[in-house]
């Protein structure tokens, strides 16, 4: 049992707090890892804000890489000394989805079945399983997936949540590849991974659309062939002209990533596509929003698909060791969604970034 700092939010709505939180040595099927960095996602500003669940107080962080310090009993994929990215997709081997050969639809991934306390032993709910703002942190062993250990901490971690969520909706879940086109809607962190991944994937013209310059030069840095800014533009007509360029007669993208997530940004989405395109949605939806009213013989006369993506569909044990490779390789820049390096006692201000767009991801490194 280890005594560590952490970042927690205790209650809906307030600032976050630095706090001494006690760890407990792995049990079965468990791992100790000694956090090296990870990143401010928009996931921990839900939680601080109530928006994933009541079950207050919050230690928050998920999207981290770090050292394995030690296992508990059964553990045999990992060991002490491994260099690891943390993530939310254990898969269990046993639900339906891996039963039938999807285990990246895992019904009933792992986490931690000891909890982790405040000093004075109220139970903490880690943020997706894994709570990472921490010097140290006790999580599924399965949750750890080693990968190459000279990657850069600060960039390999942004594959635990965001960059892989963009890159997997891209390639994963919207399947662009060469001879088609995309387009992504909304550009932070998450839209501007999906932009890479089509990019990574051959997809051409590559649509970025946002209302920040900021977000769409970045777009343009990950790849994008074109920029739409949609406060001056219809987003809709724009991507059907660019489409139409490229390959007479579309009528939109064949890829389009909602990565905002508002009914607004779906339904461009929904309409930016060619027929028999697919729409993925990869923003996360505050609960209180609806699908937008669509009369129905578009749903019909459209036809192609309406996706969501959770996690990118990704499988971390056969992904993030292939996305580490190509960004050593040099083909995937991971270093250019590392907007900015802080510590602990700064989360707080790092949401009022990330709320203004001033950046990709602020990354806490330990």
């Amino acid at each position: 049992m280890q005594q560590v700092k952490a970042v927690v939010a205790k209650a809906k709505g307030e600032p976050v707090s630095i706090e001494t939180i006690t760890v407990p040595d792995p049990g079965p099927g468990e791992a100790l890892v000694k956090v090296l960095a990870c990143g401010v996602c928009h996931t921990d500003m839900h939680y601080r804000e109530g928006g994933i669940s009541d079950d207050f107080p919050f230690l928050l962080g998920h999207e981290a890489s770090g050292i394995v310090e030690a296992v508990g009993d059964g553990v045999t994929d990992v060991a002490p000394g491994d260099f690891v990215i943390l993530n939310w997709r254990a898969v269990c081997g046993e639900c339906r989805a891996c039963k039938r050969g999807e285990p990246q639809y895992c019904f009933a991934t792992h986490n931690a079945t000891q909890k982790m306390t405040l000093s004075d032993g109220t139970e903490l709910s880690p943020a997706l399983g894994i709570g990472a703002f921490a010097q140290k942190t006790l999580v599924a062993a399965g949750q750890c997936t080693k990968v190459d250990p000279s990657a850069r901490p600060a960039a390999a971690g942004l594959l635990g949540c965001g960059v892989m969520a963009g890159l997997g909706a891209a390639i994963n879940t919207g399947g662009a590849t060469r001879g088609r086109s995309a387009a992504v809607i909304g550009c932070g962190g998450v839209g501007v991974a999906a932009v890479a991944g089509a990019v990574l994937a051959g997809a051409s013209p590559v649509i970025a659309v946002d209302i920040d310059p900021r977000k769409l030069e970045a777009a343009r840095a990950a790849g994008a062939t074109h920029t739409v800014d949609s406060s001056q533009a219809d987003p809709v007509e724009e991507i059907k002209a660019i489409c139409a360029q490229s390959y007479p007669g579309a009528e939109g993208a064949d890829v389009v990533v909602d990565a905002v997530g508002r009914p607004e940004t779906w339904k461009q989405g929904f309409y930016a596509r060619d027929l028999a395109g697919t729409l993925v949605l990869v923003g996360v939806p505050t609960p209180d929003l609806k699908v937008p009213d669509l009369p129905l013989i578009d749903v019909f006369g459209r036809g192609g698909a309406l996706k969501s993506s959770w996690y990118g569909d990704c499988l971390p044990s056969r992904d993030f060791p292939m996305l580490i490779d190509l960004y050593q390789r040099g083909r995937l820049d991971l270093d250019a969604f590392v907007s900015e390096e802080i510590t602990l006692d700064q989360v707080e201000q790092a949401f009022d970034r990330m709320h203004d767009g001033s950046v990709l991801r602020s990354v806490v490194i330990l």
